[in-house]
C-alpha cells in the first residue's frame, strides 16, 4: 500500500504541508506554474528555501494582490481567518457560500475541488462553533481567506499527485501559550483549532511557545489523515519538508514521507497469566484442553518456584477480547488459581497457509508455512509424517525424507482454528 506519513512534531499549518508535498512532487518550478495556472483570484503562489536547523525545507508563500497574507500575523503561521460576523470593516469580506463559488470556478479535477470544499466547510462550521454564529454568518476577511483558500486548494491538489492510498499522521504538537487574533488575544490552541482537533491524538510539550497548528492545518489534517499513529513499517521513498517562518530551538518544519508499508498483520490479543502451586501436570494437562475449548488463542505453562520454595507454575493464555469472559471462566473452573492478571497487546502475525503434498501411493501430507516481514518458513505437519511411516512400517526419518522428495504441492489456506 502507497502510504503518505505526516510527521507533526512541530505542528501543522496550511503552508507547511503544502512545503512538504510540493517537495513531494520532485520538479518545483513545474508544479508551482501548474499551481499559479489553477486560477485563484489575485493569488500567485511563490516558493523559496529555508533552514531550519541546518536542515533545508520548502516554505510556500501565498501573495494575494502582490501582498503576503502572513508576514505580519504573529503565533505561528496564524492563518488569518478573521471573522467579524456584521461588523463594519473597511476591508471587503466573504462568506463560505462566497468562498465554495470561487472553488467551483477554479480548473480543478473533480475529486480536488470535493476535496477542498470539504475542507473550506469543515473550517467554516469549526469557526462558527466557536463564535456562536450559522455558518452563513461567519464572515472571512478577503486576503486572509484567499490565503487559506490557496493553502488548502494546493494541498488537495498535490495530496492528489502523490498518489497516496492512505494518509497516517502522528500525533499533533499543538504549541503553548497564547496567539493574537482580530478579536484579541486567545490560548493556544484557538477555538476553531481545538474544535477541528476534537477526536485526534494532540498534545503541547510546553516547550515551544506560540501556535503551532492553526485552523487550515487542523483542517487538511482532519480532511485527509485516516489514523493518527507513530511512522508504520515502510519502504520510503521520497521526503518533504515544508517549513514555517518562525524560528525555534527545534527544526521547524512538517516532514512528510512517501512509501509503500511493509506487509504486517496486526490484531490486539489479551495475554491472561495466573500461577498455580498444587497441580499435577495431568490435571494441567487438562486444564489447558478445556482453556483451549472456551476460545484461547494459545496455553502454555513455565515451572518456577514459589513461596515456602514450593514448585509451581505460571501459565499464560493468550485470547481475544470477545473471548475473555468465556477463557476466564474456564481458567477459575479447571485450575486451582484465585486470580487472573490480564494485560491488552498488539500482536503481529507472519501470514499462515497450508500445502498440501501428494505421494507416489497418493497420501497427502500437510506442510505448514508462515510468510511477511522478509521472512519465509516451512514445517511438515509431524503427526501426518508419523502417520506415514506407521502406514509403510518405515522409520520416522526415511519417512521425512520420502516426504521432502515429493514434487506435486497444492496450496490450500490455513484454517486457523486448526493451528496449534
Amino acid at each position: 500500500m502507497k502510504t503518505l506519513y505526516l510527521d507533526c512534531q512541530m505542528g501543522a499549518s496550511g503552508d507547511m504541508i503544502v512545503g512538504a508535498l510540493l517537495e513531494l512532487a520532485g520538479d518545483r518550478e513545474r508544479t508551482l506554474s501548474e499551481l499559479n495556472s489553477v486560477g485563484i483570484p489575485g493569488v500567485v503562489f511563490e516558493a523559496r528555501t529555508l533552514s531550519k536547523c541546518g536542515i533545508a525545507a520548502t516554505h510556500l508563500s501565498v501573495l494575494v494582490n502582490g501582498h503576503e497574507e502572513g508576514a505580519a500575523c504573529e503565533g505561528h503561521h496564524h492563518d488569518a481567518h478573521h471573522h467579524h460576523g456584521h461588523e463594519a470593516h473597511h476591508h471587503e469580506h466573504r462568506s463560505l457560500d462566497d468562498m465554495l463559488a470561487i472553488v467551483d470556478g477554479l480548473l480543478l479535477p473533480p475529486d480536488v475541488a470535493r476535496r477542498v470544499r470539504e475542507v473550506y466547510s469543515l473550517i467554516a462550521k469549526a469557526e462558527s462553533r466557536a463564535h456562536g454564529r450559522e455558518v452563513g454568518e461567519i464572515h472571512f476577511h478577503e486576503v486572509g481567506a484567499m490565503d487559506a483558500v490557496a493553502d488548502i486548494v494546493a494541498a488537495c491538489w498535490l495530496l492528489e499527485r502523490t498518489g497516496a492510498d492512505e494518509v497516517v499522521a502522528s500525533p499533533v504538537n499543538v504549541g503553548s501559550g497564547t496567539v493574537m487574533c482580530a478579536h484579541g488575544e486567545l490560548p493556544v490552541p484557538a477555538p476553531a483549532t481545538a474544535i477541528l482537533l476534537e477526536g485526534v491524538p494532540t498534545y503541547s510539550d510546553g516547550i515551544i511557545r506560540g501556535e503551532l497548528t492553526t485552523p487550515t492545518g487542523a483542517a487538511l489534517l482532519k480532511s485527509f489523515v485516516s489514523r493518527f499513529a507513530a511512522q508504520p513499517p515502510m519502504v520510503v521513498e521520497a521526503i518533504g519538508c515544508g517549513a514555517g517562518t518562525k524560528e525555534f530551538p527545534r527544526a521547524n518544519f512538517v516532514r512528510a514521507l512517501l512509501g509503500t508499508t511493509c506487509e504486517e498483520v496486526t490484531d490486539e490479543v489479551l495475554e491472561l497469566r495466573f500461577n498455580v502451586d498444587d497441580m499435577t501436570g495431568e490435571a494441567l494437562a487438562f486444564a489447558s484442553d478445556r482453556i483451549f475449548q472456551a476460545g484461547a488463542l494459545d496455553v502454555s505453562f513455565a515451572s518456577v518456584v514459589m513461596k515456602k520454595g514450593r514448585p509451581g507454575h505460571i501459565a499464560c493464555v493468550i485470547c481475544r477480547t470477545a473471548d475473555r469472559d468465556a477463557v476466564v471462566r474456564a481458567i477459575f473452573a479447571n485450575t486451582s488459581t484465585l486470580g487472573v492478571r490480564e494485560l491488552l497487546c498488539r500482536r503481529y502475525e507472519m501470514e499462515r497457509s497450508i500445502e498440501r503434498v501428494r505421494l507416489a501411493d497418493g497420501t497427502e501430507v500437510r506442510r505448514k508455512v508462515v510468510s511477511g516481514y522478509g521472512v519465509r518458513r516451512a514445517k511438515w505437519e509431524a503427526d501426518d509424517v508419523a502417520a506415514y511411516a506407521m502406514k509403510n512400517a518405515i522409520p520416522l526419518d526415511e519417512a521425512l525424507r520420502r516426504v521432502e522428495s515429493a514434487d506435486r504441492v497444492e496450496p490450500l489456506r490455513m484454517d486457523e482454528s486448526s493451528i496449534q
